[in-house]
């Protein structure tokens, strides 16, 4: 069953979001709390959703997702953060699940597309979306500011 999540599902989706850290071997990078969590997903101003995967009452598998804009295509779009199935539960269904459910709030809310990274090693993952019709974007290199360069560049 596909759900969107509710303030009691934060301390499943942090443990899941450690469970996915160390998948990605980035444990080393996590300083997220639940509180954080608690207050970005369902406080005052939300910065993201997650949908959930649930069997028989226990959270297996979660997409945490957000809106962007596309300036070219003049509608928004949504971005995929993380997308992450517990590994008993790889290969039942849930993460296709979890992207069709994702695919639909898009048409729905008029998106122009979903975008999402990928790890280059996570070939398992390459290989889902491309079952699914997802194509790289090899021409497109992703930056990133953060920490002391972020700062900086705030202050400057």
């Amino acid at each position: 069953m596909i759900r969107a999540a509710t303030p009691a599902d934060v301390p499943a989706i942090a443990q899941l979001i450690r469970e996915l850290a160390e998948y990605e071997r980035l444990t080393h990078t996590v300083v997220l709390t639940e509180a954080d969590l608690q207050q970005h997903l369902f406080g005052e101003r939300p910065y993201a959703e997650v949908l959930v995967a649930e069997e028989a009452g226990t959270i297996v598998g979660f997409a945490l997702f957000f809106h962007n804009y596309s300036t070219f295509r003049g509608k928004p779009g949504i971005y995929l953060e993380d997308l992450f199935v517990i590994p008993s539960a790889r290969g039942q269904g849930y993460g296709k699940a979890l992207l069709r459910a994702i695919a639909q709030l898009a048409v729905e809310r008029g998106c122009a597309r979903v975008a999402w990274a990928v790890l280059n090693w996570n070939t398992p993952a390459i290989a889902f979306y491309q079952a699914l019709g997802a194509t790289p974007l090899n021409e497109w290199t992703v930056y990133r500011l953060t920490g002391d360069a972020l700062e900086r560049l705030a202050r400057s």
